[in-house]
């Protein structure tokens, strides 16, 4: 049975994509562009950069072993530290002219230093309109820093191997390196869930183990008769106990992530399952088509029959 992070990321579609490996010389840059429904990361294998992402006044300095994640794809720049944000250039000039054949490492930069940076770059994407509160309340950039004892001596061997395995010569180098990248994604989640504080964060009742084993009692069956009260019994708290405790720790009443998700099954049954209308009716949980069709279409603004139609008709994204 699925813990509640892991039902999360594989019902949201999670797939990641190792897009390139650098050797980075001094004076570099690199403009990154914004993609929608895609979470980015770099990991600093050797040597050090900065990262400038837009809408944040100071850039993360990101020293060697360390991980940035970039969840909700936003445009930023990657640099040393002797070049300024303009004089980076785009990514696509920068595949081009360094004649990057779309796998193994990317070669870049000036001759000031013969020591390059390394960094391990790729993505993450999720099914497109994919929806959960737990992304759209991540933070801008999630900065994994200090290994060893604080996150366990498993993460930073992990990082070590998908150093060593991204666009090598070894068989199943790449696969190895992208597996293992989805598990340090997980990991990035985990510990800023697991460090969030305070109620106003929207994120902290998912550490919370009242709230958790309500959640993950919900997760479980999503398609069960679930009301406020059988979640405040998983949660082992009183009815109006817990519909506080859950709408000030998650920013959302019970009921109401209860019929979202819903509604993330039911687009996934309709989508990439191809399911009917009723058959996504039910396995999301309602008794009723009719019903369902009026909640589904409040949710996502289409009925299902015509979202269904739609999709099978949209061009998949390269």
């Amino acid at each position: 049975m699925l813990d509640l992070l892991s039902d999360i990321l594989t019902r949201l579609s999670l797939r990641g994509t190792l897009y390139f490996r650098t050797s980075f010389t001094e004076p570099w840059g690199v403009r990154v562009p914004a993609f929608r429904d895609v979470a980015r990361f770099h990991f600093a294998h050797r040597g050090e950069a900065l990262v400038r992402i837009d809408g944040q006044r100071m850039p993360v300095h990101l020293a060697q072993g360390d991980l940035i994640v970039i969840p909700h794809g936003t445009a930023h720049v990657l640099s040393c530290r002797y070049a300024g944000p303009e004089e980076a250039l785009p990514l696509d000039d920068v595949l081009a002219r360094s004649g990057f054949p779309g796998h193994g490492t990317l070669v870049w930069g000036g001759e000031e230093n013969p020591q390059d940076t390394q960094l391990i770059c790729g993505h993450f994407a999720l099914a497109e309109g994919s929806r959960h509160l737990l992304f759209e309340r991540l933070p801008p950039f999630i900065h994994l820093r200090g290994y060893g004892e604080e996150a366990g001596p498993w993460l930073e061997a992990t990082l070590k191997v998908i150093g060593a395995e991204a666009g090598g010569a070894r068989l199943g180098g790449d696969l190895i390196a992208l597996k293992m990248s989805e598990a340090i994604f997980a990991q990035a989640i985990r510990a800023y869930i697991e460090q969030a504080q305070g109620p106003e964060n929207g994120i902290a009742g998912f550490a919370d183990p009242h709230l958790a084993r309500a959640l993950t009692a919900f997760h479980r069956q999503p398609a069960a008769d679930w009301t406020v009260a059988a979640l405040a019994r998983e949660a082992g708290l009183s009815r109006t106990g817990f519909a506080e405790r859950f709408t000030t720790r998650l920013g959302v009443t019970p009921m109401g992530y209860v019929t979202s998700w819903r509604m993330q099954i039911a687009r996934e049954a309709l989508t990439t399952r191809g399911l009917s209308v009723a058959e996504a009716a039910e396995v999301s949980g309602y008794a009723s088509e009719s019903a369902f069709s009026r909640v589904f279409r409040k949710e996502i603004g289409l009925p299902p029959a015509a979202f269904r139609q739609t999709s099978q008709g949209r061009p998949r994204a390269a």
